[in-house]
């Protein structure tokens, strides 16, 4: 399975902007999507995660900010930002725990990272 991602861009403070992300491949189901980001310099972060039932979690420094969504028909994952910050600049990873066939394991997958710069 191939996690692709895009959106993001450069946008000044109190933008919004939104990130996609599509999961292709054959004979797969997706347990937890979510998105991570990575400042420079930085640790790689958790912003936000959603169930295969739709429930959500949020990094306390978006909550209210982002919202997080998918189509589980479509294999697709959303994240709308909003009010953006400089320090949410970083690139922006989408992650998706992937299992294969009727196997009960999940296996951690990672798509292309995608920057999103937030100038003052």
């Amino acid at each position: 399975v191939q996690l692709q991602a895009s959106g993001g861009g450069s946008v000044h403070t109190g933008g919004s902007l939104g990130l996609s992300c599509r999961a292709s491949g054959r004979d797969f189901s997706i347990n937890d999507m979510a998105w991570h980001r990575q400042a420079p310099g930085q640790q790689r972060e958790l912003v936000a995660l959603i169930t295969a039932v739709g429930t959500s979690n949020y990094a306390p420094s978006v909550e209210g900010r982002f919202t997080i969504s998918r189509d589980n028909t479509k294999n697709t994952m959303d994240l709308q930002m909003t009010s953006l910050k400089p320090e949410d600049t970083a690139i922006y990873y989408c992650y998706a725990v992937i299992r294969y066939g009727d196997s009960p394991y999940g296996y951690e997958n990672w798509g292309q990272g995608t920057l999103v710069t937030v100038s003052s």
